[in-house]
């Protein structure tokens, strides 16, 4: 079945629906200082253009292949680190691929030849930031290029970074923590540009919450990720990789059999969110 503009329209639908009952991206969404986001830096209601499709004019044969109607991206921040083997090898025993949004501080440099593996698996690589931190990065549009310029030349030796189209903002497109740095037009500036340079940026419709203070365990996350997923049938779930997170790998088998039992496909964010 191929994936019409109607099924697009439904899919944003219901995931701005899913907002309103508690169930949008960010509304739920913490993380501890330097890698991951206040819950006060995201924006009450979620920026749901990443699932629109791109104009007709574009040839059929630079969209992605039509997926499922009933599908979820997993999705992962803020690796690769320790955590990310345990990561890879659930979703390689489970035959499922995800997309990992990475970054690279120079604190997890020994980690980066996992990304690798994690191409060479089926995975999708994305971008997310060299440093995570939110004063350098959204001082304005020049220091948040500067800042993917850098990821990229570090990732570099590992996967083909100019091949890389897909990025996700730290804090979501709807964050409000830009605002600090580099004042309250920061997002719509940097949201115009990024598809103005031929990327898709990408936020998620439901939040594990696995980088919230506390550390919270597997049995947590799992029931975090079933309730915000609710009566959602388009979902792209916001995980971690990163060093703090290791009850993410544990939850992760039962969180694919949740979604396997209810009848989702697994797919990459590259295959069910159109470039511009």
């Amino acid at each position: 079945m191929r994936f019409s503009k109607k099924n697009f329209l439904l899919g944003a639908a219901l995931l701005f629906l899913g907002t309103a009952l508690g169930f949008g991206l960010g509304n739920f969404f913490g993380a501890a200082p330097l890698i991951g986001c206040w819950e006060n830096d995201l924006t009450p209601v979620p920026d749901t253009e990443f699932l629109t499709p791109a104009p007709s004019s574009v040839p059929a044969v630079s969209q992605p292949s039509a997926p499922p109607e009933k599908w979820v991206c997993l999705t992962f921040d803020d690796g690769p680190s320790k955590t990310t083997p345990a990561v890879l090898e659930a979703l390689n025993n489970a035959g499922v691929k995800a997309t990992f949004f990475v970054v690279a501080t120079g604190y997890n440099e020994k980690y980066l030849p996992l990304l690798t593996e994690a191409s060479a698996a089926g995975h999708q690589i994305a971008l997310h930031s060299a440093s995570h931190e939110y004063s350098d990065i959204y001082r304005g549009s020049d220091a948040y290029w500067q800042d993917i310029a850098l990821l990229k030349q570090r990732v570099s030796p590992y996967i083909n970074a100019e091949s890389i189209r897909y990025l996700r903002f730290p804090g979501g497109s709807t964050n409000t923590v830009s605002r600090r740095y580099g004042g309250k037009g920061l997002m719509k500036q940097l949201k115009s540009e990024v598809e103005q340079k031929g990327y898709q940026w990408v936020d998620w419709n439901v939040c594990a919450e696995d980088a919230v203070g506390g550390k919270p365990s597997a049995s947590t996350i799992f029931r975090n990720v079933v309730r915000e997923t609710g009566e959602q049938t388009q979902c792209i779930v916001l995980m971690h990789d990163s060093s703090s997170t290791r009850t993410t790998a544990e939850a992760l088998p039962d969180i694919i059999a949740w979604y396997k039992d209810n009848g989702f496909a697994f797919c990459t964010v590259e295959q069910v969110v159109p470039l511009p």
